[in-house]
């Protein structure tokens, strides 16, 4: 979906751009599919921040998303592609044959009135999910499991897709969007096609405002503070660093620095890391 840009009517419209929305069904979400989401500022069960610069914003609903696709060989249409303020991509509210309704994350090209199906036997076709073993080689695929049973994991966001790129010993290895290669159980189940809202990447914010609304606070940089608020703070003027790289405001070593577990499970399944190594 294209994006939409301003005149420069002000200082924040001169580089300020939209989605343009106009392809979308104009209705109500589904109020049976609608969830209560509770705001807590980046703060934990104590009370205590534990993400910085998060707080305000509009006020949400969490929509139901159908993430694992386990309603095989019924049919269901597409009844509306709508926003979901919760994520990236756009969304698709189908009704089954029996009458039971469901969110599914739209694809791209997916049109109210299609049909949709989940299943071994489903077509290679845009919003049908079926088995990794059952997808040939060399299709762009989304909202990939990672365990067979648990609902998509990776290729979620606008725009993602995942590419297929062999099948061998009973795993299925994946070219992910960050050029990583990982091998997945053969079993997990993946939808066909690409994510929608491919032009959010192009979005430009424009204004302070608009992070607010998202719920996002402002961000000071450690090198304007004082030193005992920042290990970068203090100095006459513009000062350096004076460190042998960036930290946090709590000393430890920050962009670049790996935060992935050591011992994690799944390292096993990474073929080739998205940083080449």
């Amino acid at each position: 979906m294209p994006t939409k840009n301003f005149m420069p009517t002000t200082a924040s419209r001169r580089n300020m751009s939209v989605t343009d929305y106009s392809g979308l069904t104009k209705k109500p979400p589904e109020k049976s599919l609608l969830a209560p989401k509770k705001k807590n500022a980046g703060r934990n069960n104590y009370g205590r921040i534990t993400v910085r610069h998060r707080g305000g914003g509009n006020r949400k609903k969490y929509r139901i998303i159908d993430f694992k696709r386990r309603k095989f060989d019924m049919p269901a249409t597409v009844q509306s592609i709508e926003y979901d303020p919760n994520r990236s991509a756009f969304i698709a509210l189908i009704k089954y044959e029996d009458g039971e309704k469901s969110y599914i994350t739209a694809p791209d090209g997916l049109k109210v009135g299609d049909k949709v199906v989940s299943g071994a036997g489903a077509d290679i076709k845009p919003g049908n999910a079926l088995p990794l073993e059952n997808i040939p080689v060399g299709t762009f695929i989304h909202n990939v499991e990672l365990y067979p049973g648990k609902g998509a994991q990776l290729a979620r966001a606008a725009g993602i897709m995942t590419q297929l790129m062999a099948k061998e010993n009973g795993l299925a290895l994946l070219r992910l969007p960050s050029g990583e290669l990982r091998n997945v159980p053969i079993t997990c189940m993946a939808t066909v096609g690409q994510v929608s809202n491919i032009d959010h990447e192009n979005i430009k914010i424009g204004k302070a405002g608009r992070k607010r609304h998202m719920g996002w606070r402002p961000t000071v940089r450690g090198s304007v503070m004082n030193p005992n608020d920042h290990p970068h703070g203090g100095g006459e003027g513009k000062a350096p660093i004076g460190r042998p790289g960036p930290v946090t405001p709590w000393g430890k070593p920050t962009l670049g620095y790996k935060t992935r577990s050591h011992h994690n499970r799944s390292d096993r399944f990474i073929v080739k890391r998205r940083n080449g190594k």
